[in-house]
């Protein structure tokens, strides 16, 4: 028991410790306070220790003095001497480090000074040795979930070692059985290695491009017989990213801001964009949420606060490609006053956190960012049908084209029982005797090629042979499959495809003898070429392209570059499967964009193939074989007859309407001289094939090089002087083509013309006309002239008989390209509309209220959790999405840091490349679509005029196009359904006027082998106005509904400016009401 003597004793003590501790406490917060007191006035040392090249950079400059003027902090440049030759012990002392490795630079010293002075990094050390392996970066960038292209890598120990997991192709390239189909890319291990290779596909000319580090303004090379990959050293092998010709630079100033920019890509032309100062032109974009949290991630997952990488957008996602480390913008000045903020903030939270790092209302420093000069784009309603004010502004233009000037197509079809060419067969379709097999590969075309040649006969059989006719034909049809496969200088799928169908099998003993098998001995090859782009196709896409650029948008040509390189320009190129289409959207784009180089790269990184929307008749075939067969009714009759919906002022409203009165009478005389044609072309085929006898057959040199002529708009010379036809046909070929048409135009002894033949007559006629005149084969002019005549009134009936059934085959092969359209117009007019009403509530608030800096506005991605970032990719779809694009990569200028005078002004161009049939299909539900009985009494879209013009233009030639400009009047309320106007313009294309005529431009242009395509002819009257609700109401039972549209891919909304409001959607479903059960494909 404790004695109260004991207590009170114990409580002395007790007293008397707490007293003691109250008296340490005090003296240690006088301590800290006295020295805080003595640190307001010790500034913060931050050391650079860095290689002089980089200290003594622009940006570095720029934000290092921002930093020294807020009178908080000491700069100290270690310099190369120090770094480079001086002990560790020796170097500055600091608070705070800057250093990061460059070329020359001891990054291990600089660890070590580290650990010995452990002032706070800006950017850590130890992870910067991972971003010399690109492996590495990629490992690392997958650990944090952050999305990267598919990839697989290749190690050699030994240049040239054989590797057993890696595989070649034509086509393809397979590491550890991950095939990676053309184009891919290839990058070397070595991150310190620049030259990145990319390999294209057969299918579009092949050969590869080259990638490396700027040089002048070069910044890519394209290499055409390149086509094997590299195997000297170790290398990443990954994914082509279409990017729609962008990068994407990311710069982070710690995790929490990110700064966006984006240039074209080297992959385009090669061709590096500078300004008058020489530095490359580059403008900020904005960046998603989803890639503000990406760039947040790649800063800790690195541990750089200050850190450029490379960002893909691709088909609706994000991914990063690159990290280069410490990195700043270059020329942004609102960038550096950010920058410096930022770096501020870190600096002083690590060594002084008891210091405000609040950022002052007026900064210490006044630069001001030079001006901009006058952007050369005004404000305008350049309109083809009349000036509406200079109010208007163009906000979208689409544009629907023929692809150009092209060889004719050709099929070859003959039964084959030659065991060769059935083992062929057999080894290509896995050894199923019963299924076909599809050659378009080298390797495969090459087998075929060898076995056709140890097929075709030495000499053909003269006329006193015993051979059966139809053993004649056989042979005369393989030479033919000969002359076709040696044809191009090397094989490509763009050019030329074989198929080969079983027809009958029997039973065989197995080779092992144990029981029977089942072979085909008898099989149909069906050979399909031509139809290639030729020279003439080249030129003319490109000089229409220019055209585009010069006159339909304002400010002439300069006023479209300016808009497309500053991000201001929303441009997406569709073209159809078909190789002459995809060739000539990228001519196309090469003029538009005043692009240099040669093709391929160019279709590979700005066109998009969508064969569902731009290819195909299959829709519409019933009716259209019922078209075909009432026009030969009404051809083959003795006298031309007519339904009564006809009259004379609307002489297009009958059936058959465009069909010469005398057509059965013509029918004769085309068929004389196609005869009379044929015969003078195989007696230059027999001199050729006499030629090529007296030769080996496997010497033969093939005398054009279809790849190489990609980018080629001259006509090959040196064939034209040696009398030989133009480009890569031969007279065996020629004589084949011309001998199929009079065998299928007309059957003797049946006495019977075939009429869908007339359109392939004339499309021959035409194309020796104009590539072959040298040959003087004569009777071609009055060809010529009999078969346009029927062309004329044949291919337009083809696609429907009478207006109505025009209407109908029109909406059947368009409606999904349609549909298209009127999204495209639909998402501009929102994204108009949007911009107009933000623009109008900032407006607002800048009377009200002072107008605050806001550095956040690059910043401040929420933090999630592990969870939440691996279904950041998945979230609801963003607002301002464009719902029919977001498979297509998006750039927009970002406006707080563009130096730009109008960046709210912006233009959707959308260009859709196919062939005659969309073409002819569109224009018809264009010009009757007030024909259907829900639309009646209303007037047409297309003006009378314009219907008799159309009536009396009946061929729409190559390059022929229909074009659909759309004007917003920005002086109209909103809600005015006139604000939006629509303009509806076509041209006919390649100008026939040249084979028509006799004088110096024609002789000019036949030299050329080249015809001029006509400008644009207005469909309605001057004066008149189209709004964008009314043709919506006229088009829509036409068009495909945006919901039957396939579902988006990942979502990935803007933030910023051009963000949609749900004040703006709501007015939108109050104005077109008949929207109002579409879902957000159709936004």
């Amino acid at each position: 028991m404790v004695s109260g003597v004991e207590k009170s004793a114990n409580l002395g003590a007790f007293c008397q410790s707490e007293k003691k501790k109250e008296k340490d406490k005090k003296k240690k917060m006088k301590m800290k306070k006295e020295k805080e007191e003595e640190s307001v006035g010790k500034k913060i040392t931050i050391g650079v220790c860095v290689m002089e090249k980089k200290v003594f950079s622009a940006p570095m400059e720029q934000i290092l003095e921002r930093l020294q003027c807020f009178g908080e902090f000491e700069v100290v440049y270690f310099g190369d001497k120090a770094i480079l030759e001086d002990p560790i012990e020796c170097w500055p002392l600091c608070d705070c480090l800057i250093a990061f490795y460059s070329s020359g630079y001891p990054l291990k010293k600089a660890e070590a000074y580290a650990a010995l002075r452990k002032p706070f990094l800006v950017n850590e050390l130890e992870p910067q040795y991972l971003l010399h392996d690109r492996r590495k970066v990629y490992e690392r960038l997958e650990m944090f979930g952050i999305p990267v292209p598919r990839y697989a890598c290749v190690h050699r120990e030994v240049p040239n070692q054989h590797l057993d997991y890696f595989v070649e192709d034509d086509d393809f390239v397979e590491v550890h059985g991950n095939r990676f189909w053309k184009p891919f890319v290839e990058k070397p291990v070595n991150a310190d290695d620049h030259r990145i290779m990319i390999y294209y596909p057969s299918s579009a000319g092949g050969g590869m491009k080259e990638l490396f580090r700027k040089v002048g303004n070069r910044s890519s090379e394209f290499h055409p017989e390149v086509r094997r990959v590299r195997r000297e050293g170790s290398y990443i092998y990954e994914e082509f990213m279409p990017t729609g010709g962008t990068d994407v630079k990311v710069y982070t100033v710690g995790p929490d801001y990110a700064h966006a920019e984006a240039r074209k890509s080297p992959v385009v032309d090669g061709v590096v964009m500078r300004n008058p100062d020489g530095k490359e032109v580059r403008y900020p974009v904005l960046l998603t949420p989803a890639e503000k949290q990406m760039a947040r991630e790649v800063c800790i997952a690195f541990r750089q606060a200050v850190c450029g990488f490379d960002l893909l957008r691709s088909e609706g996602r994000s991914y990063v490609c690159d990290v280069n480390g410490w990195s700043f913008v270059k020329n942004s000045y609102k960038y550096y006053d950010d920058a410096a903020c930022v770096l501020r903030k870190m600096f002083l939270d690590a060594k002084a956190p008891h210091l405000s790092s609040t950022i002052p209302p007026i900064l210490p420093w006044k630069v001001s960012e030079p001006v901009q000069p006058s952007e050369g784009l005004t404000r305008q309603g350049s309109g083809l049908i009349g000036t509406f004010g200079q109010a208007e502004e163009l906000r979208c233009v689409v544009t629907i084209v023929r692809h150009g000037d092209r060889t004719p197509k050709q099929k070859v079809k003959l039964k084959v029982t030659e065991e060769k060419l059935l083992n062929l067969m057999l080894k290509y379709n896995g050894g199923k005797p019963r299924s076909e097999t599809k050659l378009k590969t080298a390797v495969q075309l090459q087998d075929l090629l060898d076995a056709t040649r140890a097929l075709v006969p030495r000499s053909r059989p003269g006329r006193e042979s015993d051979s059966e006719a139809e053993d004649i034909e056989h042979a005369e049809k393989l030479r033919q499959v000969k002359a076709v496969l040696e044809e191009g200088g090397h094989f490509s799928g763009i050019y030329r495809k074989v198929q080969l169908k079983p027809l009958k099998w029997a039973k065989v003993a197995k080779s092992n003898g144990e029981g029977e098998e089942e072979r085909p001995v008898e099989a149909l090859m069906v050979l399909k070429y031509g139809g290639v782009l030729t020279h003439a196709g080249r030129k003319q896409a490109e000089e229409l392209g220019r055209y585009f650029r010069n006159n339909m948008y304002p400010g002439e040509g300069t006023g479209l570059l300016r808009l497309h390189s500053t991000y201001r320009h929303d441009l997406k190129i569709y073209s159809s499967d078909e190789g002459r289409v995809q060739m000539s959207a990228a001519a196309f784009a090469k003029g538009l964009l005043d692009l240099e180089g040669q093709l391929t790269p160019i279709l590979v990184s700005l066109v998009s193939k969508d064969s569902s929307m731009l290819d195909g008749l299959d829709n519409a075939s019933i009716e259209m074989e019922d078209a075909k067969a009432r026009l030969n009714d009404i051809i083959t009759s003795e006298t031309k007859t007519l339904h009564i919906n006809g009259s004379a002022e609307k002489p297009w409203m009958v059936d058959g309407a465009g069909l010469p009165p005398n057509a059965s009478e013509l029918l004769p005389k085309l068929v004389k001289f196609t005869k009379k044609v044929t015969e003078q072309v195989r007696l230059l085929a027999k001199d050729e094939d006499e030629e090529l006898a007296e030769a080996s057959p496997y010497d033969v040199i093939p005398p054009y090089d279809q790849a190489k002529a990609l980018g080629k708009t001259n006509i090959d010379v040196d064939r034209i002087a040696a009398g030989l036809p133009c480009g890569s046909e031969g007279f065996l070929l020629m004589y084949a083509r011309w001998r199929k048409l009079e065998r299928d135009l007309y059957n003797e002894r049946k006495d019977r013309f075939d009429i869908t033949q007339i359109p392939d007559v004339y499309d021959s006629c035409k194309y020796d006309l104009l590539h072959n005149s040298h040959l003087n084969l004569g009777g071609l002019n009055e060809l010529f002239k009999v078969a346009q005549l029927l062309a004329d009134g044949v291919i337009p009936n083809e696609y429907g008989i009478n207006p109505k059934q025009k209407l109908k085959i029109g909406s059947k092969v368009a409606r999904r390209l349609l549909g298209k359209i009127m999204i495209d117009l639909r998402n501009t007019r929102e994204e108009a509309l949007s911009v107009a009403e933000l623009k109008g509530s900032q407006d607002n608030l800048a009377v009200n209220k002072t107008t605050k800096e806001d550095t956040e506005h690059h910043t401040k991605p929420h933090t999630r959790n592990e969870e939440s970032r691996r279904t950041s990719f998945n979230s609801e779809r963003s607002m301002d999405q464009d719902d029919d694009d977001d498979k297509e990569p998006k750039y927009r200028l970002d406006p707080k840091y563009a130096n730009v005078r109008t960046p709210e002004r912006h233009v959707r161009t959308r260009l859709y490349f196919t062939s005659e049939s969309h073409i002819h299909s569109l224009m018809n539900v264009l010009r009757y679509c007030n024909l259907d009985e829900s639309l009646q009494g209303e007037d047409s879209l297309v003006c009378d005029n314009a219907l008799d013009r159309l009536y009396r233009t009946k061929e729409l030639d190559y390059m022929s196009y229909i074009v659909l400009r759309m004007f917003e009047n920005t002086e109209v309320a909103l809600e005015d359904p006139k604000r939006f106007r629509i303009e509806l313009a076509f041209s006919r294309g390649a100008d026939l006027s040249p084979l028509e005529v006799n004088d110096e431009i024609a002789a000019s242009l036949h030299q050329e082998h080249t015809l001029p395509i006509m400008g644009p002819e207005r469909l309605q009257e001057v004066g008149s106005y189209l709004t964008l609700a009314n043709m919506e109401k006229l088009v829509r039972p036409f068009a495909m509904p945006a919901e039957d549209f396939p579902p988006p891919s990942t979502p990935q909304g803007f933030s910023g400016y051009f963000s949609k409001s749900a004040s703006v959607l709501e007015r939108l479903a109050k104005i077109w009401p008949f929207h109002k059960h579409v879902n957000n494909n159709g936004k």
